[in-house]
C-alpha cells in the first residue's frame, strides 16, 4: 500500500523507509501525507533504535521535505502525551508545542485504559526559515580576547562615550558587550550599545538574534535628528575590531521611527518574527521583531 500511495501522481503520502547508510538495516519509516498547503508528519523506531537521534533525523528530514521543496506553509505532529522519546523529538526538530487534548485518542497497547491524551505540535514554513537563519548566523566569526581600546567615537555632529563594558558571563551565555552614552556637545541625548557575538543565550542560543547586536534609544526630545543612525555608524570600527561584518538590528514591528533608522542606514529587512515566549521582549508585552541585517562598511 505504501508503494502504491508513493507512485500516485500528485503524491499526498510521502512514505519512507529508514535504513543505515553502514549496514543497510531497516530500523524504522516515517511520512508526511499532504492536506493542502499543510501537511501530518510521523515517524516509528524499532525499540532497537531507540534513544540515539534517529527520529530526531526522520523528523528534519521531513520536515526539509515539506518547507524546502513542496513549499508548505504548516507542518503539524502528533503524539500520546505519556511518549516523551516522541515529543522530545517534536521539541528537538524545532516545533512548537500548540495543544494537550484530553482522552483523544485510543490508548497504547500495553495500556490498561481505554483513551490516551494527546500532544500536538506544529511550524510554520516561516519559523523554519528563521531557524536556518539562526544557525547561519552562529556560524559567523567573531573576535573577542578582550575589550578593545577604544578610538574617538565622533562624526562632528554627535560623539559616544562608553560608560560601561560587560564581560561576558559564560554560565548564562551572556556575551561581552559596550555600552555607550549618545551625546551632543556636553548633553547625553541617548544610548547606544553593542553586543560582541551572535549567539547568546535561551534555547539553541539565538537570543541575539530576536534582540540583535545592536540596541538604541533616544531621549525623546531629542527624536527625528538622525542621532540613532549616527550613533550606529560610529559603532562600526568597533565592531569590525572584533571581527564582526554583519550585525542584526530588531525593533517592534510597529516602530516606523526605529524601522526607517534601520532603511537609512542601508540594513537589509529579513523578516517580521515571531518572538518566542522565554525571550525579555516577550514578555514586556512584544509579540513581532522587524529583524534587519546591517553589513558594516
Amino acid at each position: 500500500m505504501a508503494i502504491s500511495k508513493a507512485e500516485e501522481n500528485p503524491c499526498t503520502n510521502y512514505q519512507y523507509a529508514a535504513v543505515l547508510k553502514e549496514t543497510g538495516n531497516l530500523v524504522g519509516a516515517c511520512n508526511l501525507a499532504l492536506s493542502g498547503d499543510e501537511a501530518e508528519i510521523g515517524w516509528i523506531l524499532h525499540r532497537n533504535y531507540w534513544k540515539q537521534s534517529y527520529g530526531t533525523e526522520m523528523g528534519k528530514a521531513l520536515l526539509e521535505l515539506g518547507f524546502d521543496e513542496l513549499r508548505l506553509h504548516r507542518i503539524l505532529a502528533h503524539c500520546d502525551a505519556e511518549n516523551i522519546d516522541s515529543y522530545r523529538v517534536m521539541d528537538k526538530i524545532g516545533m512548537r508545542r500548540e495543544g494537550l487534548f484530553f482522552e483523544s485518542r485510543p490508548a497504547h497497547k500495553q495500556s490498561d485504559k481505554k483513551y490516551s491524551d494527546e500532544l500536538s505540535y506544529a511550524i510554520l514554513k516561516d519559523e523554519w526559515d528563521t531557524g536556518k537563519e539562526i544557525a547561519y548566523y552562529k556560524t559567523l566569526p567573531v573576535i573577542f580576547d578582550d575589550f578593545i581600546d577604544l578610538p574617538e567615537l565622533s562624526d562632528g555632529v554627535i560623539h559616544l562615550v562608553c560608560f560601561q563594558k560587560r564581560p561576558a558571563i559564560p554560565e548564562k551565555k551572556y556575551v561581552p558587550a559596550y555600552d555607550f552614552a549618545i551625546c551632543k556637545g556636553g548633553e547625553k541625548v541617548g544610548e547606544i550599545n553593542l553586543r560582541i557575538g551572535y549567539a547568546g543565550f535561551g534555547p539553541d542560543e539565538s537570543s541575539l538574534y530576536y534582540g540583535g547586536q545592536i540596541g538604541y534609544n533616544v531621549d525623546e526630545k531629542y527624536r527625528g535628528n538622525g542621532y540613532a543612525g549616527r550613533a550606529c555608524r560610529l559603532l562600526s570600527p568597533v565592531a569590525k575590531a572584533h571581527g564582526m561584518t554583519k550585525l542584526l538590528i530588531t525593533n517592534n514591528y510597529i516602530n516606523t521611527a526605529s524601522r526607517r533608522v534601520c532603511e537609512k542606514l542601508g540594513a537589509r529587512f529579513l523578516r517580521v518574527a515571531r518572538l518566542p515566549e522565554w525571550t525579555d521582549l516577550y514578555k514586556d508585552g512584544q509579540r513581532f521583531s522587524n529583524i534587519f541585517e546591517w553589513s558594516v562598511e
